[in-house]
């Protein structure tokens, strides 16, 4: 009777278990059905409309050919150039700022400054251009208080942008690193001072291999941010510097050769490809990086 009573028992929790399981496929339908309409069809409309050539009105691999060449690799090129300058940049500003937030012995400094970059980081679009353009732009406050433009300073040029950039991605790499930063432990430098290690020998030895995920992480992450930014730089630069998203809005607008409408839906679906690309690369190094810091 026991043992009849205990399969009895397990057969009933097994049943519960399932019917759990089944509620909790129901519970996540509306989430997929979400996903799907909001990405899958804008996914699909891209793949169809890169891949169909209107001048035939078949498929084919002209509207990608043409998004590689002349004019558009140009753009591809320059985004790439400007996403990488500026992530590079942003990293090594970023990188002490966030350690000297970390070591500050001042919990409302600290506070302060990660509530500052959560918004900074956020902060982008016209309302950042025009705030550009009113302080360092050719009549910008400071530019005439300071006298920029016989400096030889351009707000709107390829470094001028890249400082625009760096506003809003520098304040992101501080909220990528600091909690790869909160997890060195204090004994990994206290063994490092034992043993006579300079604090330069134990970030080159200790520290900076143990963070070597979380920055290349940030530092892909910074990239694709920038390399996805299009209404700072179509505000700024208009199209003085060839950028793929300036592109991609100039194909969309109708500005392209007859039969060559569908090479903005190719032009997005470069820039997919290369943000899957930076994605496969980051969160692999996120993965790594929790694994050491956990």
């Amino acid at each position: 009777m026991t043992a009849t009573a205990v399969r009895v028992d397990s057969a009933s929790a097994v049943a519960v278990k399932r019917r759990r399981r089944s509620l909790g496929w129901l519970a996540v339908v509306p989430l997929l059905a979400f996903t799907a309409v909001a990405f899958g069809l804008p996914a699909w409309a891209i793949l169809d409309g890169a891949f169909t050539v209107k001048t035939t009105g078949g498929f084919g691999t002209a509207n990608l050919t043409a998004s590689l060449q002349g004019a558009y690799l140009t753009a591809l090129v320059g985004s790439v150039k400007l996403s990488a300058v500026s992530a590079v940049l942003a990293a090594l500003f970023g990188l002490p700022l966030a350690q000297a937030v970390v070591t500050s012995r001042h919990r409302a400094l600290r506070e302060a400054v990660l509530t500052a970059s959560g918004v900074l980081a956020n902060f982008g679009g016209v309302p950042l251009a025009f705030a550009f353009v009113a302080t360092l732009g050719n009549a910008g406050v400071l530019t005439r208080h300071l006298g920029l433009t016989d400096k030889g300073w351009d707000l709107y040029s390829f470094w001028g942008l890249v400082i625009v950039y760096l506003y809003f991605l520098i304040p992101l790499m501080i909220l990528t690193i600091t909690p790869a930063l909160e997890g060195l432990r204090v004994q990994w430098r206290e063994a490092a001072q034992n043993n006579g290690a300079t604090t330069t020998q134990y970030w080159r030895h200790v520290a900076l291999p143990v963070l070597a995920p979380s920055l290349l992480g940030g530092l892909v992450l910074l990239f694709g941010t920038a390399f996805a930014a299009y209404a700072t730089a179509a505000a700024i630069v208009g199209s003085s510097i060839p950028l793929i998203t300036l592109q991609i809005a100039d194909a969309l607008s109708g500005n392209v050769l007859v039969g060559q409408e569908n090479v903005a839906l190719a032009l997005s679906l470069d820039m997919v490809l290369i943000a899957g690309l930076v994605m496969a690369v980051y969160l692999p190094l996120q993965r790594r990086s929790a694994r050491w810091l956990a």
